[in-house]
């Protein structure tokens, strides 16, 4: 299994600090802001357990889950934050004196690399037993808690729906050159070519993102500007996560005006149809087993994945949390066909494989 890139481990090393997040209870306040949709009842008292947790999901958005967990448990919170990527290759640098107790993760990826290495701890059924089967690792070392999908996301203004393709591989015909916006070196994309390579193998993957460079395909560094030259019409079309644009829409209709992209869902069983699900593991030199795994449960408890669907319009994991009405039925790519356990070494190669392409150069 090849190693994940260490380009950038330097950065984490120096840029992102450990700090305390809310640690120890506030007992008898009160949260506000984003943190008090979770819990809004009164903080517990100081239980004197603490968790250390390294996110590569963003802190605006795990940071007030982390938040409305230490006022409801009474437990501290300690987070780091960082690239998925780059915090797993910490982890791995760390071994058994790492701080951290848990790592969330922008896919089940990076997790697979640790479990490679025999720094990950299995968790209690119990836990587990709160997504279905195809939403956590095999060995039980990891558990899935919000899923982004991706689409395809269009001009509203030149692109119909009726004139878009069903498959990512209708992407690379003659009618959409110069057409296409492509993120890249973003980790979703990542995340995304490593499955994709995993279904088809290296050859048809390569050839696919070869055949889009030729076909001019053009590069965005993340799904945000993406979906912002969507917008602007730019572009016609980009390959993105569902929610990006789903927030922009809102955020536009709040300030009265009008946003000029849509998602468009590719057919159910192609792979650009495929659910990326956010995942959270334990290492295995964790300290607290049981705050550890209460955290790890709050990531599947009905207020946190009300919080997820309402806020982000991401896709809650737990059973009996309905999705934003916003957002449309799953029928994806079946996860369940992918050994997300087998990808935590195919990052390397898919960052050699579209650095290669010349893509970053369009």
């Amino acid at each position: 299994m090849t190693k994940i890139s260490r380009v950038g481990l330097a950065g984490v090393v120096v840029v992102v600090a450990l700090v305390a997040a809310g640690c120890g209870g506030n007992g008898g306040s009160r949260l506000d802001g984003v943190a008090a949709t979770i819990y809004d009842g009164k903080c517990a008292d100081d239980t004197g357990s603490s968790v250390t947790v390294y996110s590569g999901r963003s802190e605006n958005l795990i940071k007030p889950v982390l938040d409305a967990f230490t006022c409801e448990s009474g437990t501290g919170v300690r987070d780091r934050w960082a690239s998925s990527t780059d915090l797993a290759l910490l982890i791995e640098t760390e071994g058994d004196r790492t701080d951290a107790d848990v790592f969330i993760s922008r896919s089940p990826g990076p997790v697979g690399f640790l479990e490679s290495k025999g720094l990950l701890t299995s968790m209690d059924s119990s836990v587990l037993g709160l997504v279905a089967d195809e939403h956590r690792g095999a060995n039980g070392t990891w558990i899935g808690f919000s899923g982004r999908k991706r689409v395809l996301v269009h001009n509203l203004d030149s692109v119909p729906p009726s004139d878009l393709p069903t498959s990512v591989f209708d992407l690379t015909k003659p009618e959409w050159r110069g057409r296409v916006a492509i993120p890249a070196t973003n980790g979703s994309f990542l995340d995304w070519f490593t499955v994709f390579r995993d279904q088809y193998g290296d050859d048809v993957a390569t050839q696919w993102l070869d055949d889009m460079v030729d076909n001019d395909a053009r590069y965005y560094p993340n799904n945000v500007s993406v979906v912002e030259a969507a917008h602007r019409g730019e572009i016609d079309v980009g390959l993105v996560n569902h929610y990006y644009n789903h927030r922009m829409a809102a955020d536009a209709e709040a300030a009265g005006n009008q946003h000029r992209a849509a998602n468009y869902d590719l057919a159910d069983e192609d792979i650009g149809s495929l659910l990326i699900i956010s995942a959270v593991t334990m290492t295995a030199s964790v300290d607290d087993r049981e705050a550890a795994q209460s955290l790890i449960a709050y990531l599947l408890s009905p207020s946190v994945q009300r919080y997820f669907t309402r806020n982000t319009f991401e896709y809650p994991l737990a059973g009996g949390v309905e999705p934003n009405p916003a957002l449309p039925p799953l029928a994806a790519l079946s996860i369940g066909s992918v050994d997300f356990d087998a990808l935590g070494g195919g990052f390397e190669g898919s960052e050699d494989i579209i650095q290669k392409s010349g893509i970053t150069s369009n």
